[in-house]
């Protein structure tokens, strides 16, 4: 993925079918296998419909059109990539560099995310940008990615900011954007992979969880980050009932 001068449909086919693995994979393992044995354990004990898996499937897909477009726009041609800080050398910035820039790249990503979400939930904005994605009142792993166009071009602006802001290789672009999609599929799977109390200790009261992003499509305001907390507890803006719930989550017993 992201290799220079690569087509955009190349670039949509990595994409498209990377979405279609890892959600797809989530969705047979926790919505069909696994569903009737730990459903009880479902953040919000209720499935979505059909009709909603398609609705998520459909937009994001379109998102995956647009995610094509743009890193072939900008690292697809030459005389435009010879203007970015795209470089090929892992040396040319060395070993050091290379190895912190990933933790670097979710530190700006995750700023840029939880400035560009709490706009997009401006009342103005927030119909023009961001309904489709809150229409998953109960979100499934296939909803993701499920933006509106407008939104969907707004996301992925994090890759014009990194490519002109720190220097970055394929490989830091491949595995950001790998790792990017897990999380974001973990953060709309319904259920809670981490262990109970994670969010109390002291590093996961600084990393978002299933339960943090999922309460976000239940009550639409609050929990506004992407990977960490960072900005949610220094804005003020996580829920205050996240420990509560996410206790209620973990300590479900079978019927």
């Amino acid at each position: 993925m992201l290799q220079p001068n690569g087509t955009w449909i190349s670039y949509f086919l990595v994409i498209g079918l990377r979405y279609m693995v890892i959600a797809g994979l989530a969705f047979l393992i926790w919505y069909i296998f696994l569903k009737n044995r730990i459903s009880f354990k479902k953040i919000q004990k209720r499935f979505p419909v059909n009709k909603d898996y398609q609705r998520e499937i459909f937009f994001s897909l379109c998102t995956m059109f647009l995610f094509a477009f743009v890193p072939w726009f900008f690292l697809g041609h030459a005389e435009i990539r010879k203007h970015t800080t795209f470089y090929n050398n892992i040396n040319q910035h060395g070993q050091l560099y290379f190895w912190l820039a990933f933790p670097l790249m979710l530190l700006i990503h995750d700023t840029y995310f939880y400035w560009i979400h709490r706009l997009m939930h401006h009342p103005k904005l927030f119909r023009i940008f961001h309904l489709i994605h809150h229409k998953s009142t109960n979100p499934s792993p296939w909803a993701a990615f499920a933006f509106h166009p407008l939104e969907a071009i707004l996301e992925i602006g994090i890759l014009v900011v990194l490519i002109y802001t720190i220097p970055v290789t394929k490989s830091h672009l491949f595995f950001f954007f790998l790792f990017q999609m897990f999380y974001n599929v973990y953060g709309h799977l319904g259920w809670e992979l981490f262990p109970k109390n994670f969010q109390r200790t002291w590093v996961g009261k600084w990393i978002n969880t299933s339960v943090n992003h999922n309460q976000h499509h239940q009550y639409f305001k609050g929990n506004y980050g992407l990977y960490f907390l960072f900005w949610d507890r220094l804005m003020g803006t996580i829920r205050s009932d996240y420990d509560e719930q996410y206790d209620e989550v973990k300590n479900r017993k079978a019927a």
